[in-house]
């Protein structure tokens, strides 16, 4: 038996439980990991409070997490890549890494530098490949004026350092309490509330320039905000509103639009080890403490990651 965390209904974080659980069994291709961090995305909490339902099959008792790092514990018959005892990170196969041990697919793990803190490699997977996708979906280019929404976010925070990595100007549109951060990643910070367009303008003017592209992680009005400052509707991206995205014409595209995650991973994780990216992690919880770190999450969105380490 292992521990692992499950929700018996649909609910906000105090439905969530540590229980004991079957010890998985790897398949032929699968392998099993001993889990030693696990990142939580928004994903998994709009999941678990019913936002879903009717577009994503749930099955009680149902388990919470992808993002996921651990130490190989044992291998399928038909595993030749993986032993016992490699360092990986990746994703677990299907939902379920908020538990001590969870299968995984050799095909979406990568081998953890030892340069990589386990707590940001196991909180690394979906917000790299979503940070990697909206870039590549506003085509950022080194004359750019890119303007992020939730700067200091998970994918946010990627995705603002991955576009000045590209050498354009970038403007974060984040919580005062985040500015010092984005200054120090090279990120023109501007916060939210009213006044937030001649905000973004004042700045993209002392870039020497206009905002040219958007990226939203956030959702209420940023598409109608990058509109009016007469961004072009192909160089908007949102992964948090698709009402406004289907409304006006612009981009959804996230981490499903990649035409190869492990890689998009891969090429974060390296600008990581290199010191050219940044992935703050917020707070650490056990596994026992998943209610708290999930109230965490949705109570405040802090900067970065939270992750659970069992």
């Amino acid at each position: 038996m292992s521990r692992a965390v499950r929700f018996e209904r649909y609910g906000a974080p105090e439905v969530l439980a540590v229980v004991e659980v079957q010890t998985p069994v790897p398949a032929a291709d699968q392998v099993l990991l001993r889990v030693r961090a696990a990142g939580l995305n928004p994903f998994e909490s709009k999941l678990r409070r019913g936002l879903f339902d009717g577009q994503i099959p749930v099955s009680f008792p149902a388990a919470q997490g992808t993002d996921v790092a651990g130490v190989v514990e044992r291998v399928g018959e038909a595993v030749q890549t993986m032993a016992p005892g490699d360092e990986v990170f990746g994703a677990s196969a299907g939902r379920g890494s908020h538990a001590e041990l969870v299968l995984a697919n050799p095909s979406q793990l990568l081998v953890r530098p030892p340069q990589l803190d386990w707590a940001v490699a196991g909180g690394l997977w979906t917000a790299a490949s979503t940070a990697v996708a909206t870039v590549e979906a506003v085509g950022v280019q080194a004359q750019d004026c890119v303007v992020v929404a939730g700067a200091a976010g998970g994918v946010g925070c990627l995705a603002a350092q991955l576009a000045v990595h590209h050498g354009a100007a970038v403007i974060g549109v984040a919580s005062e309490k985040n500015h010092a951060w984005l200054r120090s990643r090279s990120i023109v910070p501007v916060a939210y509330g009213d006044g937030l367009e001649e905000r973004v303008q004042a700045a993209a003017a002392r870039a020497g320039g206009r905002p040219t592209a958007l990226i939203d992680t956030v959702g209420h009005g940023y598409v109608e905000l990058a509109l009016e400052l007469g961004i072009a509707p192909e160089r908007i991206d949102t992964i948090a509103d698709f009402d406004a995205a289907r409304e006006h014409g612009v981009k959804a595209d996230g981490q499903s639009a990649l035409a190869d995650i492990v890689a998009a991973v891969g090429q974060v994780a390296a600008l990581i080890v290199a010191g050219a990216v940044e992935l703050p992690v917020a707070a650490t919880f056990t596994l026992e403490r998943v209610r708290e770190a999930y109230e965490l999450l949705e109570a405040s969105h802090p900067a970065g990651k939270i992750v659970l380490m069992p």
